[in-house]
């Protein structure tokens, strides 16, 4: 993650993306279309997950599996089960928070499984950058410069294979933004981009990324 966000952060000024209603397709620009509500189902929001690596085990008890403090793998007995004792402690270790979902959406693209979690920051007073959150199963990222006018998306791989990071340029699509509740700082969106894919030049199967999204602007 830490190297996701030092990418984002050096990429700002430069943000490349795309167009479809927009005049220029080589600065990769896409004409926000501003509702004042916009509707749809995003019950999404009301569903939640666990942080990475944690799940509920066959007793019940929520544990730690990956990258876990290394205190905690002296916390449980020969099933697994995490002693009386230890368990104010383990949970004080292990982090446990319902974290609610921000995003729902499918993507034709290359090391994504999906994820249902993106940010949004206030990174000058006419931008908000976003960017969708990385797991174990997906290696890509949605990232969008949002302006006044204009959305500036791209994808940027994250490969797990060696010297196999990429970028694809955006070059059609849609967003449209909710203005009343973007101006109380809650970004509620619907898109549809497509991406070039330089491995796929003549686009036999395009590389897209679709779907909602309702989250809090940082």
């Amino acid at each position: 993650m830490k190297k996701l966000f030092f990418l984002i952060t050096i990429t700002l000024v430069g943000f490349c993306s795309c167009n479809t209603h927009s005049t220029s397709k080589d600065k990769g620009e896409i004409k926000i279309e501003w509702v004042n509500e916009l509707i749809g189902d995003y019950s999404f929001k009301d569903q939640w997950s666990y942080p990475e690596g944690v799940y509920r085990d066959e007793s019940g008890q929520l544990k730690c599996d990956g990258l876990c403090p290394d205190r905690v793998y002296w916390m449980d007995d020969s099933t697994g089960k995490i002693f009386n004792d230890s368990i104010e402690m383990y949970y004080k270790l292990v982090d446990t928070t319902h974290e609610y979902h921000t995003i729902q959406c499918e993507a034709s693209c290359y090391e994504f499984v999906g994820t249902d979690f993106i940010k949004a920051k206030q990174v000058t007073k006419d931008t908000v950058l976003c960017w969708t959150m990385c797991n174990a199963g997906t290696h890509c990222s949605l990232q969008m410069n949002i302006t006044k006018r204009f959305c500036y998306p791209k994808i940027e791989l994250l490969s797990v294979r060696l010297n196999s990071d990429m970028t694809f340029k955006c070059f059609g699509g849609f967003i449209k933004i909710d203005k009343k509740l973007w101006k109380k700082g809650i970004f509620k969106s619907e898109f549809n981009f497509s991406f070039f894919d330089p491995a796929d030049p003549n686009q036999t199967e395009p590389m897209f990324w679709k779907g909602k999204i309702q989250t809090c602007i940082e």
